[in-house]
């Protein structure tokens, strides 16, 4: 089992940047796939960012160029600093771990980009 927890939603102006940060506790494989997803009121659960172990981003098109995903590998922790937001961006956020067995989600966190 793994356990993902994520932090640093809120409510920011458009143009505003904010740094989500997720992190992974229990039976982490060395080799994994962590990143983010996103679901706004009534659309589907898109993803947004994602980087394995040891390689470099993956980002949606809509996100490229203001987004950037992170990892602390030794730390288990995956960030995604967010600037430059618009009111499209606003969602719940879900951190998602992928290994070669399981994969699993966090109970997602809120960002709202609103004046």
């Amino acid at each position: 089992q793994v356990q993902l927890v994520e932090s640093g939603g809120g409510l920011v102006q458009p143009g505003g940047s904010l740094r989500l940060s997720c992190v992974a506790s229990g039976s982490i494989s060395s080799i994994n796939l962590m990143g983010w997803h996103r679901q706004a009121p009534g659309k589907e659960r898109e993803l947004v960012a994602s980087m394995s172990t040891n390689s470099n981003g993956n980002y949606a098109d809509s996100v490229k160029g203001r987004f950037t995903i992170s990892r602390e590998n030794a730390l288990n922790t995956v960030y995604l600093q967010m600037n430059s937001l618009k009111p499209e961006d606003t969602a719940v956020y879900y951190c998602n771990y992928r290994d070669s067995a399981m994969g699993y989600w966090g109970k997602g966190t809120l960002v709202t980009v609103s004046s």
